[in-house]
Protein backbone atom coordinates (compact mmCIF):
# COMPACT_ATOMS: atom_id res chain seq x y z
CA UNK A 1 0.00 0.00 0.00
CA UNK A 2 3.16 2.40 0.61
CA UNK A 3 2.98 5.42 2.72
CA UNK A 4 0.41 7.69 2.29
CA UNK A 5 2.55 11.07 3.54
CA UNK A 6 5.23 9.58 0.76
CA UNK A 7 2.31 9.23 -1.93
CA UNK A 8 1.06 12.24 -0.88
CA UNK A 9 4.49 14.01 -2.13
CA UNK A 10 4.56 12.21 -5.57
CA UNK A 11 0.56 13.02 -6.20
CA UNK A 12 1.72 16.49 -5.38
CA UNK A 13 4.37 16.51 -7.72
CA UNK A 14 2.74 14.97 -10.59
CA UNK A 15 0.35 17.62 -9.93
CA UNK A 16 2.42 20.30 -10.36
CA UNK A 17 4.15 18.79 -13.49
CA UNK A 18 0.59 19.21 -15.26
CA UNK A 19 0.30 22.51 -13.57
CA UNK A 20 3.06 23.90 -15.19
CA UNK A 21 2.67 22.39 -18.43
CA UNK A 22 -0.99 23.98 -19.20
CA UNK A 23 0.27 26.84 -18.37
CA UNK A 24 3.10 26.66 -21.29
CA UNK A 25 0.14 25.91 -23.32
CA UNK A 26 -3.49 27.44 -23.88
CA UNK A 27 -6.43 26.13 -21.63
CA UNK A 28 -9.90 26.67 -21.34
CA UNK A 29 -11.74 28.43 -18.22
CA UNK A 30 -14.89 27.83 -17.06
CA UNK A 31 -17.43 28.97 -14.59
CA UNK A 32 -19.06 27.16 -11.74
CA UNK A 33 -20.59 30.82 -10.65
CA UNK A 34 -20.25 34.20 -11.75
CA UNK A 35 -16.87 34.09 -10.39
CA UNK A 36 -15.72 31.27 -9.43
CA UNK A 37 -13.48 29.09 -12.27
CA UNK A 38 -12.40 25.86 -12.93
CA UNK A 39 -9.60 25.63 -15.30
CA UNK A 40 -8.65 22.30 -17.56
CA UNK A 41 -5.57 22.06 -15.45
CA UNK A 42 -7.82 21.67 -12.44
CA UNK A 43 -9.77 18.51 -14.47
CA UNK A 44 -6.55 16.95 -15.06
CA UNK A 45 -4.80 17.28 -11.77
CA UNK A 46 -8.07 15.83 -10.23
CA UNK A 47 -8.13 13.00 -12.91
CA UNK A 48 -4.36 12.42 -11.63
CA UNK A 49 -4.10 12.46 -8.10
CA UNK A 50 -7.25 10.26 -8.08
CA UNK A 51 -6.06 7.60 -10.59
CA UNK A 52 -2.80 7.63 -8.45
CA UNK A 53 -5.11 7.26 -4.92
CA UNK A 54 -7.16 4.68 -6.36
CA UNK A 55 -4.12 2.54 -7.43
CA UNK A 56 -2.51 2.72 -4.57
CA UNK A 57 -5.23 3.21 -1.68
CA UNK A 58 -8.28 1.51 -3.62
CA UNK A 59 -10.30 1.39 -0.28
CA UNK A 60 -10.17 4.87 0.94
CA UNK A 61 -12.68 7.87 0.35
CA UNK A 62 -11.73 10.75 -1.64
CA UNK A 63 -13.16 14.41 -1.57
CA UNK A 64 -11.86 17.07 -3.74
CA UNK A 65 -13.07 20.51 -4.67
CA UNK A 66 -14.15 19.18 -8.65
CA UNK A 67 -16.20 16.28 -7.60
CA UNK A 68 -19.39 15.48 -6.27
CA UNK A 69 -18.80 14.40 -2.32
CA UNK A 70 -19.53 12.34 0.40
CA UNK A 71 -19.03 13.48 3.75
CA UNK A 72 -20.86 11.28 6.02
CA UNK A 73 -18.57 8.37 5.61
CA UNK A 74 -16.21 6.63 7.78
CA UNK A 75 -12.53 5.45 7.47
CA UNK A 76 -9.37 6.98 5.48
CA UNK A 77 -9.99 10.29 3.20
CA UNK A 78 -7.97 11.65 1.16
CA UNK A 79 -8.71 15.29 0.99
CA UNK A 80 -7.78 17.46 -2.40
CA UNK A 81 -7.73 20.64 -4.26
CA UNK A 82 -6.50 19.86 -7.61
CA UNK A 83 -5.60 23.91 -7.59
CA UNK A 84 -5.90 26.07 -5.38
CA UNK A 85 -5.91 29.60 -6.60
CA UNK A 86 -7.65 28.58 -9.54
CA UNK A 87 -8.19 32.53 -10.19
CA UNK A 88 -4.52 33.04 -10.10
CA UNK A 89 -3.71 30.56 -12.19
CA UNK A 90 -6.39 31.38 -14.60
CA UNK A 91 -4.82 34.75 -15.14
CA UNK A 92 -1.17 33.94 -14.99
CA UNK A 93 -1.16 34.94 -11.34
CA UNK A 94 2.10 32.74 -9.99
CA UNK A 95 0.60 32.17 -6.39
CA UNK A 96 -1.00 28.44 -6.90
CA UNK A 97 -0.90 24.94 -5.45
CA UNK A 98 -1.97 21.82 -5.28
CA UNK A 99 -3.10 20.52 -1.60
CA UNK A 100 -3.20 16.99 0.18
CA UNK A 101 -4.46 15.95 2.83
CA UNK A 102 -5.28 11.90 4.69
CA UNK A 103 -7.82 11.61 7.57
CA UNK A 104 -7.42 8.66 9.49
CA UNK A 105 -11.29 8.28 11.07
CA UNK A 106 -11.55 11.95 11.47
CA UNK A 107 -8.32 12.75 12.15
CA UNK A 108 -6.02 14.46 9.42
CA UNK A 109 -2.77 12.76 9.62
CA UNK A 110 -0.51 14.08 7.02
CA UNK A 111 -0.32 16.72 4.58
CA UNK A 112 0.91 18.40 1.28
CA UNK A 113 1.28 21.44 -0.33
CA UNK A 114 3.01 21.94 -3.49
CA UNK A 115 3.44 25.16 -5.46
CA UNK A 116 5.31 24.43 -8.67
CA UNK A 117 6.13 27.78 -9.54
CA UNK A 118 8.44 28.44 -6.80
CA UNK A 119 9.06 24.64 -6.13
CA UNK A 120 7.81 24.90 -2.90
CA UNK A 121 7.19 21.98 -1.46
CA UNK A 122 5.40 21.92 2.04
CA UNK A 123 4.66 18.43 3.75
CA UNK A 124 3.96 17.58 7.79
CA UNK A 125 2.79 14.19 9.48
CA UNK A 126 0.57 14.59 12.57
CA UNK A 127 3.42 14.50 15.93
CA UNK A 128 6.78 14.47 13.31
CA UNK A 129 6.91 17.85 12.23
CA UNK A 130 6.06 20.53 9.67
CA UNK A 131 8.70 20.57 6.90
CA UNK A 132 9.85 22.62 3.39
CA UNK A 133 11.43 21.49 1.14
CA UNK A 134 13.02 19.19 3.79
CA UNK A 135 13.99 21.12 6.32
CA UNK A 136 11.92 21.65 9.78
CA UNK A 137 10.06 24.68 9.74
CA UNK A 138 8.61 26.93 13.08
CA UNK A 139 6.17 29.27 13.39
CA UNK A 140 7.21 32.87 13.71
CA UNK A 141 8.29 34.48 17.15
CA UNK A 142 6.97 37.61 16.81
CA UNK A 143 4.25 38.36 20.04
CA UNK A 144 2.86 41.91 18.62
CA UNK A 145 0.07 42.35 16.19
CA UNK A 146 0.89 45.38 15.52
CA UNK A 147 4.02 44.10 14.08
CA UNK A 148 2.35 41.29 12.43
CA UNK A 149 2.34 40.17 8.74
CA UNK A 150 -1.43 38.37 8.36
CA UNK A 151 -3.47 36.80 5.45
CA UNK A 152 -6.96 36.40 4.68
CA UNK A 153 -9.26 35.68 1.80
CA UNK A 154 -12.85 36.52 0.58
CA UNK A 155 -15.97 33.73 -0.49
CA UNK A 156 -17.21 34.17 -4.09
CA UNK A 157 -20.71 35.30 -2.72
CA UNK A 158 -19.08 38.29 -1.29
CA UNK A 159 -21.48 40.28 -3.03
CA UNK A 160 -24.60 38.45 -1.55
CA UNK A 161 -23.32 37.48 1.83
CA UNK A 162 -23.73 39.85 4.91
CA UNK A 163 -21.01 37.39 6.27
CA UNK A 164 -17.97 38.62 3.61
CA UNK A 165 -15.09 39.20 6.03
CA UNK A 166 -14.68 42.69 5.02
CA UNK A 167 -15.24 44.05 7.92
CA UNK A 168 -13.05 41.92 9.88
CA UNK A 169 -10.55 42.53 7.05
CA UNK A 170 -10.95 46.44 7.49
CA UNK A 171 -10.35 46.17 11.46
CA UNK A 172 -7.01 43.94 10.72
CA UNK A 173 -5.98 46.89 9.03
CA UNK A 174 -5.94 49.04 11.45
CA UNK A 175 -4.57 46.37 13.97
CA UNK A 176 -1.67 44.74 11.96
CA UNK A 177 1.44 46.12 10.45
CA UNK A 178 -0.19 44.51 7.25
CA UNK A 179 -2.51 42.34 5.78
CA UNK A 180 -2.30 40.39 2.35
CA UNK A 181 -5.15 38.82 0.06
CA UNK A 182 -3.54 36.31 -2.26
CA UNK A 183 -6.06 33.73 -3.14
CA UNK A 184 -4.99 30.63 -1.76
CA UNK A 185 -5.70 29.61 1.92
CA UNK A 186 -3.42 26.45 1.45
CA UNK A 187 -0.50 28.38 0.78
CA UNK A 188 -1.36 31.30 3.16
CA UNK A 189 -1.64 28.65 5.98
CA UNK A 190 1.89 26.86 5.07
CA UNK A 191 3.66 30.52 5.23
CA UNK A 192 2.16 30.56 8.69
CA UNK A 193 3.99 27.43 9.38
CA UNK A 194 6.94 28.67 7.95
CA UNK A 195 7.14 31.88 10.02
CA UNK A 196 6.71 34.12 6.74
CA UNK A 197 3.02 35.27 8.12
CA UNK A 198 2.23 35.60 11.69
CA UNK A 199 -1.81 34.93 11.46
CA UNK A 200 -4.62 33.98 9.14
CA UNK A 201 -8.38 33.57 9.39
CA UNK A 202 -11.28 33.31 6.84
CA UNK A 203 -14.61 32.23 7.02
CA UNK A 204 -15.79 30.21 4.06
CA UNK A 205 -13.53 27.53 3.21
CA UNK A 206 -14.22 24.14 2.08
CA UNK A 207 -11.89 20.83 3.83
CA UNK A 208 -10.00 20.66 0.68
CA UNK A 209 -8.79 24.56 1.47
CA UNK A 210 -7.66 24.24 4.92
CA UNK A 211 -6.82 20.63 6.34
CA UNK A 212 -3.32 20.23 5.03
CA UNK A 213 -2.35 23.70 5.77
CA UNK A 214 -3.52 23.66 9.06
CA UNK A 215 -1.70 20.28 10.00
CA UNK A 216 0.96 22.27 8.84
CA UNK A 217 0.54 25.16 11.06
CA UNK A 218 -0.11 22.83 14.14
CA UNK A 219 3.56 20.70 13.90
CA UNK A 220 5.38 23.94 13.48
CA UNK A 221 3.72 24.91 16.81
CA UNK A 222 1.57 26.77 16.20
CA UNK A 223 -2.26 27.02 16.87
CA UNK A 224 -5.74 26.82 14.60
CA UNK A 225 -9.04 27.10 16.18
CA UNK A 226 -12.64 28.53 14.99
CA UNK A 227 -13.05 32.07 15.20
CA UNK A 228 -13.98 32.19 18.57
CA UNK A 229 -11.29 30.29 19.89
CA UNK A 230 -12.99 27.12 19.77
CA UNK A 231 -11.75 23.42 18.26
CA UNK A 232 -10.82 23.83 14.59
CA UNK A 233 -12.95 21.32 12.82
CA UNK A 234 -12.20 21.53 8.53
CA UNK A 235 -15.76 20.93 8.02
CA UNK A 236 -16.67 24.00 9.35
CA UNK A 237 -14.35 26.09 7.99
CA UNK A 238 -14.38 29.09 10.00
CA UNK A 239 -10.90 28.93 10.49
CA UNK A 240 -8.01 30.98 13.06
CA UNK A 241 -4.41 29.94 12.08
CA UNK A 242 -1.36 32.04 14.51
CA UNK A 243 1.68 31.69 15.59
CA UNK A 244 -0.05 31.05 19.01
CA UNK A 245 1.60 34.66 20.53
CA UNK A 246 -0.61 36.84 18.61
CA UNK A 247 -3.58 34.43 18.65
CA UNK A 248 -5.86 36.00 21.72
CA UNK A 249 -5.28 39.42 20.39
CA UNK A 250 -6.59 38.01 16.74
CA UNK A 251 -9.75 36.69 18.40
CA UNK A 252 -10.23 39.68 19.85
CA UNK A 253 -9.82 41.99 16.90
CA UNK A 254 -12.82 39.65 15.21
CA UNK A 255 -14.89 39.83 18.04
CA UNK A 256 -15.73 43.64 17.33
CA UNK A 257 -17.19 42.06 14.06
CA UNK A 258 -20.00 40.81 15.68
CA UNK A 259 -21.46 37.74 14.46
CA UNK A 260 -19.78 34.50 12.77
Amino acid sequence: MGNPLQKAVEMALESGKIQKRYLRESFAVHHKGEINLITDADIACQEKIMAMIRDAFPGDDIISEEKSNRFDTTGNRWIIDPVDGTTNYAHGYPFFCTSIAYEVEGVVVAGVVYNPVMDELFFAERGKGAHFNGDRIKVSALPDLKRSLLSTGFPYDLATNRNNNINHFVHFLYEAQAVRRDGSAALNLCYVACGRFDGFWELNLNPWDIAAGALMVEEAGGIVTDLSGGPFNIYEGRTLASNGLIHGAMLSVIEKGGAL
